[in-house]
């Protein structure tokens, strides 16, 4: 297995921009976090070694209940949750508990560092969860911070019909120096389906006065999760614009619709009693952004890409529907829509009928059927055990069938902080392919 390097940092603009999953803020939480560990479960008179045998009979027991509630009899995502969860919510909770012995068997200067102690264990807890799915990249989105680059909607400029091709626009002096994000709710007139706002991100170019027509980029979040989550833990602002700026404020207008309809929702992105999930991505979301902005309408130019769910939706959408979204990005996707088992899938979304299934489903779809003149990228984690290989498999499935596709294995996990470098590593690609070439003032 070849692992590809991970593109360079984004920048870090103030301290709220500063890296959560590694560097040097969760390393200092970290060290931090073990020192007060150390003091927490510091022996206290004679007779501590009752309260601590329960602290960790306490600590030990409800993460492991939790997993059995959360990975076998709930399973609100078909995904295993990993058993590092789990760990450092014991860690956690053994805090607590260790914090509440020491509090009332401790000498009153010893109290007075409980819970300080207490809450830096906490952190450091919190801080091992993140680094497992790199949900919040920043202090800003744990904080719950504006992003810096929203809208106002009704500023938004609206379609004129009159925008040129990237390589004849020029910029102009008042060129923004950030796109702008904003939250649109996208109409489903033939689908129906109860979608929530959609997320939006407008690269500098297409906030200014005579803008270009850009290509078009659909991102599809995770499950559970949201169409903000490309914002918050996949750091799309930042990314659009920092290629943005070595671009002349060119780059592809990106929209993030709800896949799912709801946190814990799973409609699997295909017409069901669930929702007509697939309608609504095929015929609503792109008849709308066609409609409200100046984008270039050739399907050719338009990608699907996502993370997890999201990557999994995303391949059925371009093995379904390749004269809409003929370009995918696929970050840690399945390689087919599942709610845990295949037998559980076919189940519950369609009837007990196989045939049903394996008309939507990608890999049946790339055996039976050319896709000649629709290209991807499949990104995988290295550190995704057995979905390392599956993404293999997928891609050399994917290219029998015609298919040009790029295989990238980054360092890491099934986490959001993949998921950033991907789109990093993709956008050159994706503005090469649609002709988004950068202009210089004349």
């Amino acid at each position: 297995m070849t692992v590809d390097p991970m593109p360079p940092p984004l920048p870090v603009r103030s301290v709220l921009d500063l890296p959560l999953v590694d560097g040097a803020l969760p390393l200092a939480i970290s060290v931090a976090g073990v020192v007060a560990a150390v003091f927490l479960a510091w022996p206290r008179g004679r007779r501590w070694h009752r309260p601590a045998a329960l602290v960790v009979a306490g600590a030990a027991l409800v993460p492991a209940v939790a997993a059995v509630v959360l990975n076998v009899l709930w399973r609100p995502t078909p995904d295993v949750l990993p058993a590092r969860l789990f760990v450092w919510s014991g860690v956690a909770l053994a805090a607590v508990l260790a914090g509440a012995v020491a509090a009332r068997r401790g000498r009153r200067m010893t109290r007075l560092f409980v819970v300080p102690a207490v809450l830096l264990v906490l952190a450091t807890s919190g801080v091992k969860v993140n680094a497992i799915y790199g949900y919040y990249p920043t202090p800003r989105p744990l904080l719950g911070l504006a992003d810096p680059n929203a809208l106002d909607p009704a500023r938004v400029p609206h379609r004129t019909g009159t925008a040129v091709a990237p390589v004849r626009w020029v910029p102009p002096p008042d060129l923004p120096a950030r796109g702008a994000v904003l939250d649109l709710r996208v109409p489903a007139p033939v689908s129906g389906f109860a979608a929530r706002p959609a997320v939006v991100y407008l690269p500098p170019a297409a906030l200014v006065a005579g803008a270009p027509r850009l290509p078009v980029l659909v991102l599809i979040a995770g499950q559970p999760g949201g169409p903000r989550d490309w914002l918050t833990a996949g750091r799309l602002a930042a990314v659009l614009d920092v290629f943005a700026a070595s671009h002349h404020g060119l780059a592809p207008v990106v929209v993030v619709p709800d896949a799912t309809g709801g946190t814990f929702a799973n409609p699997l992105c295909v017409d069901s009693p669930r929702g007509a999930v697939e309608t609504y991505l095929r015929r609503d979301v792109p008849d709308w952004i066609r409609a409200r902005f100046d984008v270039d309408p050739d399907p050719r130019h338009w990608t699907i890409g996502g993370f997890s769910y999201g990557g999994t939706c995303a391949l059925q959408l371009a093995v379904r529907a390749p004269e809409v979204y003929p370009a995918l990005l696929d970050v840690g996707g399945q390689d087919e829509p599942s709610l845990g088992t295949r037998a559980e899938t076919v189940r519950a979304l369609f009837g007990g009928d196989d045939a049903r299934f394996r008309a939507v489903n990608p890999a049946d779809l790339l055996r039976t059927r050319r896709y000649d003149g629709v290209s991807g990228t499949v990104v995988v984690g290295s550190a995704e055990g057995d979905d390392v290989g599956r993404a293999a498999r997928l891609v050399d499935l994917a290219r029998s069938s015609g298919m040009q596709v790029r295989h990238l294995v980054l360092p890491g996990g099934h986490s959001w902080a993949v998921a950033t470098a991907a789109l990093q590593l993709t956008l050159p690609d994706l503005a090469a392919r649609t002709g988004l070439l950068p202009t210089a003032p004349r």
